[in-house]
C-alpha cells in the first residue's frame, strides 16, 4: 500500500508528536516549516474555543510560508484527539477540526469508527496510536489509515514491547503507514525505525527542550540533565502507564521507587485532578541521553537531518 498523498514526499519521515500541554501553535508551526510533521493535541487549547484560534492561526501560517517558498512547502501538521469516554469535548473538537480540515488527526486511547468517518468526510487522514498487535489490528479493523506503533521507552503514555517485536508482528498483517515511538532522538535511530519496517519516526521528547516548546524552563532544562537511568515507568498520574522524568516526580514529593498503582477506569484528559498532575509531573522518554541542550526546533530539526543522512551514508561505505 501507498502512503496516502499527505505524507508522501516530506523532507525528513518524522512526525513531531502532539506533548500534552507542552505542544502549541508556535512550535507546530515551527515544526511544519522545518519539514516535520508537527503536532498538538486539541485539549492543549483551553478554554475550548481556543482552538479554533490556534487552529486559524496554525493553516494561516502555513499558507503564508507555503506562498512565500513554493519550492520548499511547509509539512502538513496533525491534532491529536484522546477519544476515550472521559474527554466530554471530543464533538466539539472534531466539528473544530472540520472546519480547518485538518490534514492528518491522530487518535489515541480507544479506535472509533465514527470518528474515522469524520476525519474521512474532510478528506483527513487517521493515525492511531497502539502499544500492540491486538489493539493495531481493532485500529485497522474499525478504520484508521495508519499505525502509530509507541514501542518501550516512548516519552509519556508507552507500552512495554520491544520496537523489534512491535513493528515486525504488524508488519506481517499491515502494509499501510506505521510511525514508530520510543526513545528516538537521534538522526541514526529515525533510520533505524525505516530498516526494520516503520514509515517514520514518532519523535517528542527531543521536542520539549526546544525554544518554542511550552513547557517551563525547568522542565527544559531537566530534560537535558537527564539520561535514560532517570526516566520512571508508572501508572498513578493518569491511570495509563508512562514515563515520567524522575526529577519532577521527587519534587512533587513522591518516591519514584515506591509509586502506588493507579485505578485505570479513573483516568480522565478532560481537567481536574488529572490536569493538575500533568503539570507537576513531567512526561519523557528514554531517548533523551542525546539531547544536550535547548534550541530552536527548526535546529533540533536540521540536527537530525544531517545525523540521518551522514547515518545512510556509513551504511552505504559498509
Amino acid at each position: 500500500m501507498a502512503l496516502p498523498p499527505i505524507l508522501q514526499n516530506l523532507p525528513l519521515p518524522i512526525i513531531g508528536s502532539p506533548l500534552f500541554i507542552v505542544s502549541n501553535p508556535k512550535l507546530v508551526i515551527a515544526q511544519c516549516k522545518a519539514g516535520v510533521v508537527g503536532s498538538m493535541p486539541a485539549l492543549n487549547a483551553r478554554p475550548a474555543e481556543l482552538l479554533d484560534e490556534w487552529l486559524a492561526e496554525i493553516t494561516e501560517a502555513l499558507a503564508s510560508h507555503n506562498r512565500a517558498n513554493p519550492d520548499k512547502p511547509a509539512a502538513p501538521f496533525a491534532i491529536n484527539q484522546i477519544v476515550h469516554k472521559s474527554n466530554d469535548r471530543l464533538e466539539h473538537d472534531l466539528e473544530v477540526c472540520a472546519k480547518y480540515k485538518v490534514p492528518i488527526v491522530i487518535t489515541s486511547l480507544g479506535a472509533r469508527t465514527d470518528v474515522n468517518d469524520a476525519v474521512h468526510a474532510w478528506g483527513g487522514v487517521v493515525l492511531h496510536d497502539i502499544i500492540n498487535n491486538f489493539f493495531a489490528k481493532k485500529a485497522i479493523e474499525k478504520g484508521a489509515d495508519g499505525l502509530i506503533a509507541v514501542a518501550a521507552g516512548a516519552g509519556g503514555h508507552a507500552g512495554v514491547k520491544s520496537p523489534f517485536a512491535l513493528i515486525q508482528e504488524i508488519r506481517e498483517w499491515f502494509d499501510g503507514p506505521i510511525a514508530l515511538s520510543g526513545s528516538i532522538a537521534s538522526g541514526g535511530a529515525v533510520l533505524a525505525a525505516q530498516a526494520m519496517g516503520a514509515d517514520f519516526a514518532y519523535i517528542g521528547s527531543a521536542f520539549i527542550a526546544t525554544d518554542e516548546a511550552r513547557a517551563v524552563d525547568a522542565y527544559k532544562q531537566m530534560i537535558v540533565d537527564s539520561t535514560s537511568d532517570d526516566i520512571v515507568y508508572s501508572n498513578l498520574f493518569t491511570g495509563v502507564h508512562g514515563n515520567y522524568l524522575k526529577g519532577s516526580i521527587v519534587n512533587a514529593g513522591l518516591d519514584p521507587e515506591n509509586l502506588a498503582e493507579s485505578d485505570s477506569s479513573k483516568m480522565s484528559f478532560s481537567g481536574g485532578e488529572s490536569k493538575k498532575a500533568w503539570k507537576d509531573i513531567w512526561g519523557c522518554g528514554q531517548g533523551i541521553g542525546h539531547i544536550k541542550k535547548v534550541v530552536p526546533a527548526g535546529e533540533l530539526v536540521a540536527r537530525l537531518a544531517a545525523e540521518y543522512h551522514e547515518a545512510r551514508e556509513r551504511l552505504a561505505l559498509r
